[in-house]
Parts: structure tokens; C-alpha cells; sequence
């Protein structure tokens, strides 16, 4: 706009107040103050060309060039400007950079948190068209959201604190394209509490399927990113897991989920016995101390032993495991006879993945449950309830392990 056309600033006011009003963008194509915006770009473009061809480049044989025009992509809607060219090329500009055609990081932090709440690229396009009177294609969304994969790999790598209270590790499973096959990948999570009390997603992994080959692998990365000590680890029935963790923290208390032993167990006795034999099974492991658990599955075995052998025989087999937690007391034992803790914030994660049939790659995968679960995490601002209570019971049956700074 030259000196010479001035805006006519009572017609811009009227404009203005009436798409402020209808909740259209004042910045968009066509927005009252589109025009504002778009001198004030390419008036700051024009001034970092002059002062790129300094005396060294007109000597060089360098000039201006023209214009090109470009359609920006702003978090109010598009504008087109025109952008300053020089004859050699070698001019870039800071405030609009090359090749740049979305403005402003809030608009890319806007299509970040839309995609870690689950919406398609489809459905992000539609609703950014929607709200800001912007397209942009699927290929730029994907190429946004491709942006946070360095962060989600510095995230894997970041260094950890050297003791955890406690820790959870499960896997989830989910469909992935590879080649032109849809396969089953699994996603390994280690959740611990630190000495503070406080949650924290240690590890994510993505793996063809569970196994304690893998989980000595991720165990092996803990170490080597700063863990030494794991007090508690709270783990589910997989063969070999307790063995993976004793080779890398022999130290671990290791406590097999009570939870998955029951459903395991249940799935091999009749329906019509199932009400009355886990009624019988409460008393197990509901039991105050180890000593009545243990008369209490003998109770269960003499009542169901011979009709339901292999189920008896398991309980008995994975014993040892199943009853680290009457060691502990009431507030520890809640926490850790189950792995519910970790199961819970798997869930939160499924309700954000669960649109997704089958993922384009693995790091698609990845990428979305990285997002979801940095969401999940904004939450976790405090510590367990009654954690003061907890630790200080941690820390006398682990007085050489676990130090408090009082």
C-alpha cells in the first residue's frame, strides 16, 4: 500500500466490528485487517532484502528480482503476499523463510494437540478449514506431525533418575501396515515412582510381539540411561520375565499380577463354577498374611483340586511370585498386587488410538501414543496419596537401598 492510498479507516472499522461480531478471522484472506498484515510482511521482507545487498553483493552483480507470490497459512486464516527475490537467490528471509507457507508455530502446535487426541489427518484439515479458513493438505499434516519424531526420540534417550520405588511394565498391541500386510506390533511401557512419589512413563517401545527376550532388552536400556536400583517391579504372568529382571536388577522385588492370574485361571473352569470358585479364591489373596493364604489355598485345592487340577497346579507354580506383597503393608500392597496403575493409563491411551484400525508405520504408531501419553502425563502433578506414609515404610525395609534426604 503506497503513501498514496491511504486505508479508508472508518470503512476498515466498520468491517472489522462486523467479522468480529460473526466470529470470522480479522487476518484472513479476506479479513478487515488482512491488508495491515500483509504491508507489514512484505514491507519487513523488503527491508531484510536491502539490507542483505549490501556493498559486497551489488559489487557481485546483485539486484533485485521481483516478487513472487506466496499463500501464507496463519492460525487466523490464509493471506497471500508477495515475496522479494533477488538475482542470485542467495537473500533469505527471517520473518517469512523459504519455502515456509504456515506462519505461525501456534497454528502447528494447534494440529499437534488434534492429532494427540486421536483426529485423523482428514478430520484435522476439515476442522482447521473450519476454524481459520485455512487448507492444508494431508501431506503437510503428516509432514507436521513427522516433526516431533527427533523429539520422541530424544524423549527415549533421556537420562533417568537412579532409583524408582516402584515400576510397572506391560504391553499393549496394535495393528500396523508393513508391506502391504497388516501385523500385530506391541508397545512395551515401563511406568514408575520415583522417590518423590511421582508418576512417570520411563520407556516406550515397539517390538513384532511380548516376549522376555525383548524385556530384557528394555530393562538393559534402563540401566544403560541411569536406573540402578528398582525396589518393586509389578509384572504380569509372561514366562521368563522374572528372570529378565533378576539378570539385570537382582536386587527386584518382583510381584506377578494377582489380577491376570485370576482371569488366567477363570478361563479354564466351567461357567456354572465360576461365581462359586472365585468366591472361594477371595479368601486367597484377600488374606491378611502370608501364613492364612496359604491355608486358604489349600482350603481351595481340597474343594477343587481334582476337577480343576491344571488351575490349582498353576497357582502353586507361580506361588512365590503371587505373594511378594504380604511382605508389605496395606498401602503398599494396593499398589503393587496388581498392575491396574499401568493398565489404567493404557486405557486413557486406547481411547485415543482406538479410531486407528491399523497404523501406516511403526513410528506412526509411536508418534500418537507419545503424544496421548504426554497428555496423560500433564496430569500427574502430585504425588501418590498418603506417598510420605508409603516411603517411609520403603525405606526402612530397604534401609540400604533407599536413602531419604530429611
Amino acid at each position: 500500500m503506497s503513501e498514496n492510498q491511504q486505508p479508508d479507516y472508518d470503512a476498515l472499522k466498520k468491517k472489522a466490528l462486523e467479522q468480529l461480531r460473526s466470529g470470522k478471522s480479522l487476518f484472513g484472506r479476506d479479513g478487515a485487517f488482512a491488508p495491515m498484515l500483509k504491508e507489514f510482511l512484505e514491507s519487513a521482507m523488503e527491508a531484510e532484502l536491502d539490507e542483505h545487498l549490501d556493498d559486497l553483493e551489488r559489487e557481485n552483480g546483485n539486484r533485485k528480482n521481483g516478487r513472487t507470490p506466496k499463500h501464507l497459512k496463519t492460525v487466523e486464516g490464509t493471506l497471500d503476499i508477495e515475496t522479494p527475490r533477488d538475482r542470485t537467490s542467495s537473500f533469505e528471509p527471517q520473518i517469512v523463510k523459504k519455502r515456509e507457507t504456515i506462519l505461525a508455530e501456534s497454528l502447528e502446535n494447534k494440529i499437534l494437540g488434534l492429532y494427540g487426541h486421536g483426529m485423523s489427518l482428514r478430520d484435522i484439515s476439515t476442522h482447521i478449514k473450519d476454524m481459520y479458513d485455512t487448507e492444508i493438505s494431508a501431506a503437510t499434516l503428516s509432514a507436521i506431525t513427522d516433526r516431533i519424531i527427533p523429539v520422541v526420540r530424544e524423549w527415549q534417550a533421556r537420562p533417568l533418575e537412579s532409583i524408582y520405588c516402584i515400576v510397572w511394565l506391560d504391553a499393549m498391541y496394535y495393528k500396523v501396515k508393513d508391506e502391504g500386510r497388516v501385523v500385530t506390533r506391541c508397545v512395551y511401557n515401563i511406568l514408575g515412582i520415583n522417590v518423590e512419589g511421582r508418576k512417570d512413563l520411563l520407556g516406550m517401545y515397539v517390538a513384532e510381539s511380548e516376549g522376555a527376550h525383548f524385556w530384557l532388552g528394555v530393562l538393559t536400556n534402563l540401566q544403560q540411561r541411569g536406573v540402578n536400583d528398582i525396589l518393586i517391579a509389578c509384572i504380569d504372568n509372561l514366562k521368563g520375565f522374572a528372570e529378565a529382571i533378576a539378570s539385570i536388577y537382582p536386587k527386584t522385588e518382583v510381584q506377578t499380577c494377582v489380577i491376570h492370574q485370576i482371569r488366567n485361571s477363570i478361563k479354564y473352569v466351567a461357567s456354572k463354577d465360576q461365581k462359586p470358585f472365585i468366591a472361594d479364591l477371595k479368601p486367597v489373596y484377600q488374606a491378611l498374611t502370608l501364613d492364612e493364604a496359604e491355608q486358604r489355598l489349600i482350603d481351595l485345592e481340597t474343594k477343587w483340586g481334582k476337577k480343576y487340577p491344571v488351575v490349582i497346579e498353576s497357582w502353586h507354580r507361580n506361588w512365590s511370585k503371587l505373594t511378594t506383597y504380604f511382605k508389605y503393608s496395606a498401602e503398599i500392597r494396593t499398589l503393587i498386587y496388581t498392575t491396574n496403575t499401568i493398565e489404567g493409563c493404557h486405557r486413557q491411551v486406547r481411547k485415543v488410538t482406538k479410531t486407528k484400525a491399523a497404523f501406516t508405520s511403526d513410528m506412526a504408531l509411536l508418534k500418537l501414543i507419545y503424544l496421548a501419553a504426554m497428555n496423560i502425563q500433564k496430569k500427574w502433578t502430585q504425588p501418590l496419596k498418603n506417598w510420605s506414609l508409603t516411603v517411609s515404610q520403603l525405606s526402612i525395609l530397604f534401609k540400604d537401598r533407599l536413602k531419604l534426604s530429611i
